[in-house]
């Protein structure tokens, strides 16, 4: 058993070597032995292959602005593991962490030992600990479960949620998860439980279909983006983006985000549909107070954040095509005309040849680099993938992100992303440098 957090993280991290094995029977098994801890939860799941983290972050926020204690399961991590299971933005104690840990451990053993299921995953035993947290050491309110991959065979699709949102469906794992929209939207589609509400911004027709599908044959009401709900934006500036909200349920007016992107209205918007379905529904009540307070008070690390203001210095974890895509677009909305160095690095196994061909374009220059983790690609793969005229291959990203900050103008701008585990690196060490 574990008697410190750095014994207790070490157990967790020497499981990443068992990989990915998508199901949900180990997780069932153990849960029945654990006493079912998840059936105790009054929960909401978000998937999706882009914005999950972000729709989280408005729904966790409006909740919390409405009085809720609100617990929030989200993976990776940006800066410190305890953040993968908050109550109200206070991430897992220590102390809670290894008592949480120590409960499931014995569970790990013996699902090994007494069954064919093998040994459990990293992120199965992380969910394992988030189910003792909330549903027995810290219970809360609400709880919002953030798919870690697909969704019909991931870990947290155990649970039985008040509603289900599934932001969008993209090209992403798709080792993994099909080669198709369609066969990638039936994972994400996986969520939708029996008679529950599913609420989705997903835009391509081949999802939308299979999702409607599933929906029907879960005698699920389903809530669709220009559709059963609209958004309607009234322009940007410095504090974010403003926008009215339609729905069949609820509609409300003059609110602002200052998460920054045109995608993240569909983000917003999404949440909002959720929160008027549990309402509706469920009997949560949410005034208007509390949206707005809520959306307004919404920030999440990593999502074209803003670390420092001289020079200017913004990360954003656009780790697959649709997110670059979405980084392209709300650089071009806030910042066309500025010249802009960009440090970049991407895991081998993303279709990182595509990402870095449309970030580049509206950037000056291109510094590209790698970090410690088994799955970055090398900064010389990616320097072959690069077609800019100015490109640099630096392999040391400190090295190379002081040398840009250095010479960043201060009405110019340095733009670092790609990997959210690149990201996460990056943004600790600035936060160092603030601290300075």
């Amino acid at each position: 058993m574990f008697e410190t957090i750095d014994e207790t993280l070490q157990w967790i991290h020497g499981l990443i070597p068992h990989g990915i094995k998508p199901g949900t029977k180990r997780m069932e098994w153990m849960l029945t032995k654990l006493g079912n801890p998840e059936k105790t939860m009054r929960t909401i799941h978000v998937g999706g292959t882009n914005g999950k983290g972000s729709t989280v972050c408005y729904l966790w926020h409006i909740f919390e602005a409405a009085g809720f204690k609100v617990g929030t399961y989200i993976s990776p991590y940006i800066t410190t593991f305890n953040e993968r299971m908050m109550v109200n933005g206070t991430p897992i104690s220590n102390d809670d962490l290894v008592r949480a840990a120590n409960s499931v451990y014995p569970l790990t053993l013996a699902v090994d030992q007494e069954t064919d299921l093998g040994t459990p995953t990293e992120f199965e035993v992380v969910t394992m600990i988030s189910f003792v947290y909330f549903g027995q050491l810290n219970p809360c309110d609400l709880v919002i479960y953030e798919v870690g991959l697909g969704g019909r065979l991931d870990s947290t699709n155990v649970i039985h949620p008040l509603v289900s949102v599934i932001t969008n469906v993209a090209m992403d794992h798709m080792k993994l998860l099909g080669n198709t929209i369609s066969e990638i939207a039936f994972e994400k589609a996986g969520i939708i439980k029996e008679g529950v509400g599913i609420v989705t911004s997903a835009e391509h027709p081949d999802a939308l279909q299979v999702i409607r599908g599933k929906a029907e044959e879960k005698k699920a009401k389903l809530f669709v983006l220009g559709q059963e709900f609209q958004v309607h934006a009234h322009g940007h500036d410095e504090q974010g983006e403003h926008f009215d909200f339609e729905s069949t349920i609820f509609t409300r007016s003059d609110l602002t985000i200052h998460m920054k992107g045109e995608h993240q209205l569909k983000n917003a918007a999404a949440a909002l549909m959720a929160v008027g379905y549990l309402k509706n529904y469920c009997g949560i009540e949410v005034d208007d107070q509390a949206i707005q307070t809520g959306l307004e008070h919404a920030a999440w690390p990593g999502r074209f954040e803003r670390m420092l203001k001289k020079p200017l210095v913004i990360i954003d974890g656009a780790h697959n095509v649709q997110g670059t895509e979405a980084l392209v677009n709300t650089v071009k909305r806030y910042y066309s005309g500025k010249k802009i160095h960009l440090l970049y690095a991407a895991l081998q196994d993303k279709e990182y040849v595509k990402m870095i061909r449309l970030i580049e374009t509206v950037v000056h220059d291109v510094t590209l680099t790698t970090f410690d983790y088994p799955r970055a690609a090398s900064s010389d793969l990616l320097y072959a993938a690069s077609l800019h005229k100015l490109k640099s291959n630096q392999a040391n990203w400190k090295s190379a992100l002081h040398q840009l900050m250095q010479q960043t103008n201060e009405d110019e701008m340095l733009l670092v992303c790609g990997s959210l585990y690149f990201i996460a690196v990056v943004r600790h060490e600035l936060l160092h440098l603030q601290s300075l």
